[in-house]
């Protein structure tokens, strides 16, 4: 039981978090993304689904929201906005994104050396 109770806990804060950042795109639409994402996370997803590179400004939590949520399967239309199903799949995405942006990404220790077999 004592197992369970844990991953409960564990589901509840992820949970939280994906109608979180539903609700706050919602209602705030114009912040910054910095304020929930880091800066490997917002910029990792940006540069991989918008195919450029990210600006040096982060943009809007409603445009990342957005972003992140058609990795997961949501078709990005100005009528609609995206569910927690689709928010949850893409932020599992963007977490790897983010740690290979960290890994391997501009700035990062691995930067420019080749592997040889």
């Amino acid at each position: 039981m004592p197992r369970l109770e844990n991953c409960l806990a564990i589901y509840i804060v992820i949970a939280w978090k994906i109608l979180y950042l539903c609700r706050l795109g919602q209602e705030c639409p114009d912040l910054p993304c910095d304020i929930v994402f880091s800066e490997s996370e917002w910029k990792a997803a940006y540069t991989i689904i918008k195919h450029q590179p990210a600006p040096s400004q982060p943009p809007t939590i409603n445009e990342m929201i957005r972003l992140i949520a058609s990795l997961g399967g949501y078709v990005i239309r100005k009528t609609t906005n995206p569910g927690t199903q689709t928010l949850w799949l893409g932020l599992q995405r963007v977490y790897d994104l983010a740690n290979a942006w960290d890994t391997f990404g501009p700035g990062s220790r691995h930067q420019g050396r080749r592997q040889t077999l």
